[in-house]
């Protein structure tokens, strides 16, 4: 008999989004807020029994009313078990949510630096947490080992795998463990699903980016866990996100290619555009940041091309550049045409080389 689960970790909701003005930083409060009902959704979706919160779910021990009232809402609405192990940005300390807040029936939150667990006897299941009480935390897993009794053993922590002083765990002491799955939160990227000895964990990553320190899609994990064994992925959920895209313009018009280079995007997103390549003349970044601005919920354009001369200008003079290209551009007259890209190509690599400029982007696979 397997457990179905959703793990997530790192909303941090609340958060100031101190870099918007006023306005901007309250709206993306909102939909922050929005993000707990996708989750109770793909709760739902998946039929999971338990959720698995490991920590940051607040960005601190403030939080306004409106998400309060979402958490308690969302969380209350779905028919699983959720455990919650707080993090080092909403630590068990008496000031925050989980202390100010009645919580649904179905919410557990481990408010001991102390590993405890809870049993589940109709899945067949115990699920182990422990939590921060200050901003910093003591490697919680150390010497942990459970008793081998017959049932799935699963643990939701926040936790570094890097080290550090967030709860520095090893993966020697993950292979220790002896769980079946270890939920991870505080990296906020999805690091896949993982294996140390006996015992699979993964970090979700946040389910929805914050700035462009966490591009691209975000989303939580959910599948079943058994003795043993896991068949767990990654679920991506529509939100707000954030993408760096760089943009090769060589030989074409810098907009067309801005606004190709945006089709099929979602709405939902803050985007940086970096047009790159070799141009006549520096692109109006400006003018296409604002046509392109009204489209998205942010958007900016740098430009990192090069503009470029008649390359073969300097065909002739008394130089190793000039013997070059005119050695080039006699081979180029008499090139077959399905040649002649290609030699083109090779002396602006090599004209690249020798002005010590950074390679050209050419649009190579």
């Amino acid at each position: 008999m397997s457990v179905r689960i959703v793990h997530t970790a790192d909303l941090h909701l609340d958060s100031a989004f101190s870099s918007l003005p006023p306005e901007q930083a309250s709206a993306r409060r909102r939909l922050q807020r929005a993000v707990l009902y996708k989750i109770a959704e793909t709760v739902r979706a998946e039929r999971a029994d338990v959720l698995l919160m490991s920590g940051d779910i607040f960005d601190s021990s403030f939080t306004y009313k409106e998400t309060d009232e979402a958490f308690l809402d969302a969380l209350g609405s779905i028919d699983a078990h959720v455990f919650i192990a707080p993090g080092n940005h909403d630590p068990f300390d008496g000031q925050g949510a989980y202390s100010k807040l009645a919580l649904p029936e179905n919410v557990h939150v481990f408010a001991t630096e102390s590993i405890t667990y809870v049993d589940l006897p109709e899945l067949n299941c115990r699920v182990w947490g422990a939590g921060f009480m200050a901003p910093e935390c003591r490697s919680l897993l150390d010497g942990f080992a459970p008793e081998q009794n017959g049932m799935i053993q699963i643990m939701a922590l926040h936790a570094d795998t890097e080290g550090g002083v967030y709860d520095p765990i090893s993966r020697r002491q993950i292979a220790a463990s002896g769980l079946d799955y270890l939920a991870l939160g505080h990296i906020h990227a999805f690091s896949g699903i993982c294996r140390e000895g006996g015992t699979f964990y993964a970090y979700p990553g946040c389910p929805e980016g914050r700035g462009f320190d966490e591009l691209g899609q975000k989303g939580v994990i959910a599948g079943t866990v058994d003795r043993g064994s896991c068949a767990l992925r990654f679920v991506p959920l529509d939100g707000v996100r954030y993408d760096i895209l760089k943009v090769d313009v060589t030989g074409a018009d810098p907009y067309t290619c801005a606004v190709n280079a945006m089709a099929g995007r979602s709405r939902m997103g803050f985007y940086r555009l970096e047009l790159t390549g070799q141009t006549a003349q520096k692109p109006d970044t400006a003018a296409i940041e604002r046509a392109l601005s009204g489209e998205y919920m942010g958007m900016s354009v740098y430009d990192s091309t090069r503009v470029y001369a008649d390359m073969w200008q300097l065909a002739g003079e008394d130089s190793l550049k000039g013997e070059f290209l005119s050695i080039m551009k006699g081979r180029l007259e008499t090139a077959e045409p399905s040649q002649r890209e290609q030699i083109a190509l090779a002396v602006q690599f090599a004209i690249a080389a020798m002005d010590n400029y950074d390679i050209p982007e050419m649009g190579l696979e």
